[in-house]
């Protein structure tokens, strides 16, 4: 399964992994969120409720362009930049076509649809 996500006018397409935390996130579409820069290697959208985390398991193959569930505040996470895995995050899926959508900096409405 697929999701799009606008900002600004930055367009990019997600594919999802099949696990719980994946699900419930799709039973939460279309939503209407803000995304913002955090630290220098991501950025960040908080959801409206905390996801179902069935979906944690261990991975070593983290890398830009990684989609996760922050465990810790119930938020969105979209790497742009190498980040480790910490057994906090859940991976849902992987940018379509690089990273350079999320390199725009600020803060913006974003809409997230299943396509």
């Amino acid at each position: 399964m697929r999701i799009r996500c606008t900002f600004s006018d930055q367009e990019f397409f997600v594919r999802l992994y099949e696990n719980a935390t994946t699900r419930d996130l799709i039973s939460m579409l279309p939503l209407d969120l803000t995304i913002e820069d955090f630290s220098t290697n991501e950025k960040i959208a908080h959801l409206p409720r905390r996801l179902d985390e069935g979906g944690l398991a261990d991975y070593q193959d983290e890398a830009p362009g990684d989609l996760c569930y922050f465990i810790g505040w119930g938020n969105l996470a979209f790497f742009h930049g190498d980040y480790h895995y910490r057994g906090d995050l859940i991976r849902l899926g992987r940018l379509e076509g690089g990273v350079e959508p999320l390199l725009k900096k600020g803060k913006f409405a974003l809409h997230i649809e299943v396509v």
